[in-house]
């Protein structure tokens, strides 16, 4: 069965976007389109929309679908981008995929809630079972050690679209390099979570990442490793832990600050959140603007660098 697997193409930076409200509380579409282009240039892999990053469960159906909409007219065929189709209720996961499908997007991730093994296949098979081109399987448990690897290659094994899984467990390293070996290197891995562990990643093999916001700094340390100028990428994702330890906090406060960035950097219209929410205090927002100042000047200075080489 593995020696038949073809290997999905996705390697780099893969972005996951943050939802940007108007100050009525809608989908500002036109700020999307923005955030979009600004990914492109700096020349990432994918864009996975709507996920936990977006806010997705505060989202309606049809505002996630006008945002998936957003995204893949604005990309076109450049890159591939994978619709977040999580939901907890199986019936709706599937009213969810089909419309996807039916907005042409190829490429899914399938979040499914954990009870028990048999529940989480169940669910899976029923959702593969509408033939989606590819699906991305979450691999999400913040304090344990998500799926079991039986449970992973039995389904990589079984259904041909089950071609990359996005792997955010405690700790991701070992469950990374385990996959790998047991799928022969055939099922293309994602680490998420703002990327912590992307330098160990990296040397043990994962083919993508997937943070939010910060385009040209992920990018651009993919590169440097993907280069073999190992020391310069480390160098650079130095420079960024401080921003990872504050963010990472939560995701509300992750969600909070990288609409702020966003905002200070012109590319968002507000960093309005929806509720509920974790607050953002003033705190927050002092500790925030200091590491934003120090992110927009870095990323200035790649661009350039960038502007330059090319």
């Amino acid at each position: 069965m593995l020696a038949q697997k073809k290997l999905f193409t996705l390697k780099g930076i893969v972005t996951v976007l943050n939802t940007p409200f108007t100050k009525e509380d809608t989908i500002d579409h036109a700020a999307l389109k923005n955030n979009v282009e600004e990914a492109l240039k700096a020349g990432v892999a994918g864009i996975l929309v709507p996920a936990m990053a977006a806010e997705v469960y505060k989202l309606s159906h049809s505002e996630r679908l006008e945002m998936l909409s957003t995204v893949l007219e604005t990309v076109g065929d450049r890159i591939p981008v994978i619709g977040g189709a999580g939901e907890k209720d199986l019936s709706k996961s599937k009213e969810l995929l089909k419309a996807y499908m039916n907005l042409g997007c190829r490429n899914v991730l399938f979040q499914i809630p954990f009870i028990e093994e048999q529940q989480f296949r169940n669910h899976f098979m029923e959702l593969a079972a509408l033939d989606p081109e590819m699906i991305m399987l979450q691999d999400w448990d913040a304090t344990g050690y998500g799926l079991s690897d039986e449970l992973i290659v039995d389904l990589f094994e079984k259904v041909a679209a089950f071609q990359c899984l996005k792997i955010e467990t405690v700790p991701a390293g070992p469950k990374y390099s385990r996959i790998l070996e047991l799928t022969q290197g055939k099922l293309n891995l994602s680490g998420g979570w703002a990327v912590t562990q992307m330098m160990e990643g990296l040397q043990r093999g994962v083919h993508a990442f997937m943070p939010t916001g910060m385009h040209f700094i992920y990018t651009t340390i993919n590169r440097l490793f993907e280069e073999g100028k190992i020391a310069e990428a480390e160098a650079l994702f130095e420079k960024i832990i401080p921003v990872l330890a504050f963010s990472n906090q939560h995701l509300d406060i992750s969600v909070h600050f990288f609409k702020r960035l966003l905002y200070r950097q012109g590319i968002y219209n507000t960093p309005n959140v929806r509720n509920p929410i974790l607050p953002f205090d003033t705190v927050h927002k002092k500790l925030a603007d200091k590491h934003i100042e120090k992110i927009i000047k870095l990323e200035n200075r790649l661009k350039a660098q960038k502007s330059n080489i090319y």
